[in-house]
């Protein structure tokens, strides 16, 4: 007998209520009484700091972790998940943050994966799934390739094909977890239209993200949580982004980066001719050629995978360059090391503060110290003077705002905004010349946000060059003086960093040459 299309069951209109859904990990409650409910043809986003509850709420409606307390209703009807299969044969779809594809399989097979389509004798019948993909991509202006390689694919579409992945299974409810983290803004608007034709086939819409602006623009409903309870359900055209970032943070927050004119000095940072592989030969940077002077941002906007790891890791002495050079404050810098770099003036925060900028099972007091414990002020007669750099820790603490009850707890027990407060506190408490600064704000909340673009603009005007790598190209324009945009590897074009260049910068980070290059000898 032939297999069943799941995407071929009847379409309805189905809404998602929950009530006073509770969830506990011993004596922590990450959520308590939370109370909403989803309608069908309706986007609702769903708001909240770092540690708010948010993740945890979505693990409870997606089967991936049971509720302590409360209920689930679909349409009305009690449900209980134990796993994401029950909640998709439910008809609740997640499009996640990180895309869950497998690069050398063509679109339809990653679609169709787990759901295959099966013609007599249990054969795989890939005409049959080729098919359903592409009337899924029509009826939802997707514009899927059912032949096309996900490893061939922009962000942008390989995004596309997971909401065409949900779809297939016949999802009614669609959770998406921060979908334009990594799109350029051409392809955000192309995600929100997207969106749109979905509220307009009915689908109930629950959308996770943390900007602010695009609330505004494609929300029916915002729920705010803040410390994994209900603090607010707004409507749209009540609220105003300010509002609803007091509503986030509890206080109010400053939302515009307030900075002078740069007064810019000699350069502190250079990239001069630099070219670079990857362990396959692969290019990774070609044609380098960039210079931060003291006092200045200078942002490096692209879509993530254009060269911006392997550009911070050339600078940082991380990653040799195959050829070319670094130069930090006037300083031929190729032949030091990180820890060379380091002791030249340069700062590095890094992308993936997990993985990088932190050592999670130790202490905040011995992150405070990892890379300069050896440090005359931090070692007497070749001991490591632990007292000393307890009371730095403590200040540190104290001076950057970090949230905790001792010094002497775990990195990890830290929200992920104190975790990279932690990291700056490091990296900004002593004399610099350079700061590489890399996804400052990745995955932070909006009051983490504030502070540290606070503490970047201080720095820059205390005459610290700062080189600025963001996927946020809201981040990127409100810091910058001037930005550079990534591409395939190659700047490939520099403009002020003004709002009005915005649409400009979109369409290069796109690979679409602007009218003009406005780049500076």
């Amino acid at each position: 007998m032939g297999g069943i299309f799941l995407s071929n069951r009847i379409a309805k209109l189905m809404i998602i209520t929950l009530d006073k859904i509770t969830k506990r990990y011993g004596s922590f409650v990450a959520n308590e009484d939370i109370s909403f409910s989803v309608k069908p043809g309706e986007v609702h986003c769903l708001l909240g700091e770092n540690g708010a509850g948010k993740t945890t709420l979505m693990n409870v409606i997606y089967g991936l972790s049971p509720a302590d307390g409360g209920q689930i209703f679909v349409d009305e009807k009690p449900v209980t998940f134990a796993s994401p299969k029950d909640a998709i044969n439910a008809g609740i779809g997640m499009v996640h943050q990180h895309f869950m594809l497998i690069p050398a399989f063509t679109v339809a097979e990653n679609i169709i994966l787990g759901q295959e389509p099966t013609r007599a004798g249990d054969r795989l019948d890939l005409k049959a799934a080729r098919r359903r993909v592409q009337e899924i991509s029509t009826q939802f202006g997707l514009g899927v390739d059912p032949d096309a390689k996900i490893e061939d694919l922009p962000v942008g579409a390989q995004q596309r094909v997971e909401i065409a992945k949900v779809l297939y299974r016949a999802a009614d409810v669609m959770i998406f977890d921060e979908p334009t983290a990594v799109l350029t803004p051409q392809e955000v608007e192309g995600f929100f239209n997207i969106v749109r034709g979905l509220r307009a086939a009915g689908k109930a819409i629950l959308l996770i993200t943390h900007k602010l602006n695009e609330v505004m623009e494609i929300a029916d409903k915002i729920t705010v949580l803040r410390h994994g309870r209900v603090i607010a359900q707004a409507d749209p055209a009540q609220s105003s982004p300010q509002s609803l970032a007091n509503m986030m943070v509890g206080r109010p927050v400053t939302l515009q980066v307030e900075r002078q004119a740069a007064r810019t000095g000699q350069p502190v940072l250079e990239l001069r001719d630099v070219f670079t592989v990857d362990e396959t030969s692969k290019t990774c940077l070609s044609d380098i050629n960039l210079k931060v002077r003291a006092g200045e941002v200078v942002g490096i906007a692209g879509v993530h995978g254009n060269g911006q790891t392997e550009l911070i890791d050339v600078a940082a002495g991380l990653l040799p360059a195959a050829s070319g050079s670094v130069w930090i404050n006037d300083r031929y810098a190729e032949n030091f090391s990180a820890r060379g770099r380091h002791e030249l003036g340069l700062a590095h925060i890094p992308e993936d503060r997990t993985h990088c900028g932190l050592a999670l099972s130790m202490s905040i007091v011995e992150n405070s110290a990892l890379n300069s414990y050896y440090e005359r002020r931090f070692s007497k007669a070749g001991q490591v003077d632990w007292p000393t750099i307890k009371d730095t820790a403590q200040d540190l603490v104290r001076q950057f705002d970090v949230r905790t009850k001792d010094v002497e707890l775990p990195v990890s027990s830290l929200s992920g905004g104190n975790q990279q407060k932690v990291v700056i506190a490091r990296e900004m408490s002593r004399p610099i010349k350079a700061l590489i600064a890399a996804q400052p704000t990745r995955g932070v909340d909006v009051g983490s946000i504030e502070y540290i673009h606070k503490r970047i603009v201080e720095a820059r005007d205390q005459g610290i060059g700062v080189l600025l790598v963001s996927t946020e190209l809201d981040e990127v324009l409100a810091l910058s003086d001037r930005v550079l945009v990534l591409f395939q590897g190659r700047i490939v074009a520099e403009f002020e960093g003004r709002p009005d260049n915005r649409e400009m910068i979109g369409l290069a980070m796109a690979g679409i040459a602007p009218a003009h290059k406005e780049m500076r000898p």
